[in-house]
């Protein structure tokens, strides 16, 4: 994909890029930690998805966030939860601090889940996939609503176009992970 990209079109797709790479961290992340198989199979098929946009959007940038995903995405499956607390995390262009959204949102469903073994007599070390599913849905809300500007933003319209089919399976993700929710009783809308 040899185009000359816009300075917004840079900008905005290493901001993606870095979206992407949080997102795939925390599918793998979350891979690990459930004991549901089900669970497990969504969160490691759309974790590989992402990996597919990363892909795409590290082509349009020639490659600039270079070979360290698939390492990181090797380091996932083997370390798991151990990578997940000790890895600061890049964020190139996101606006988090280096390390900042790995801690927080560790930190966030560990809390979560305490309160939830607490609430409900789960057995210790049992993760809280409700949580989990809830904090993946909220994430890909974002990543679809930074694609849309993403989307608009993109003179190339073989760009536009990728971007689209991104942000269309981002939405696919979404309703992936609610009817995850809705199938356990994890989400009721009314």
């Amino acid at each position: 994909m040899t185009h000359q990209l816009t300075q917004k079109e840079r900008s905005l797709l290493q901001d993606q890029l870095a979206h992407e790479e949080i997102c795939i961290k925390k599918y793998r992340g979350y891979a690990n930690l459930t004991q549901s198989r089900e669970l497990r199979n969504l969160f490691n098929e759309l974790a590989q998805e992402e990996q597919n946009h990363y892909d795409t959007i590290n082509r349009y940038l020639g490659g600039q966030g270079g070979g360290q995903q698939g390492q990181q995405q090797l380091n996932w499956q083997q370390q798991g939860r151990q990578q997940m607390q000790q890895e600061p995390l890049q964020t190139r262009g996101s606006g988090f601090e280096p390390g900042q959204f790995d801690r927080q949102t560790h930190s966030w469903a560990e809390e979560s889940h305490q309160q939830t073994q607490q609430g409900q007599g789960q057995q210790a070390g049992a993760p809280d996939d409700a949580a989990m599913c809830q904090d993946m849905l909220m994430t890909e809300k974002f990543i679809s609503g930074a694609y849309d500007t993403s989307v608009f933003e993109s003179a190339n319209p073989q760009l536009r176009k990728d971007l689209q089919k991104i942000q269309d399976d981002e939405q696919k993700h979404g309703e992936k992970i609610f009817n995850y929710m809705q199938k356990h009783g994890y989400y009721n809308p009314q």
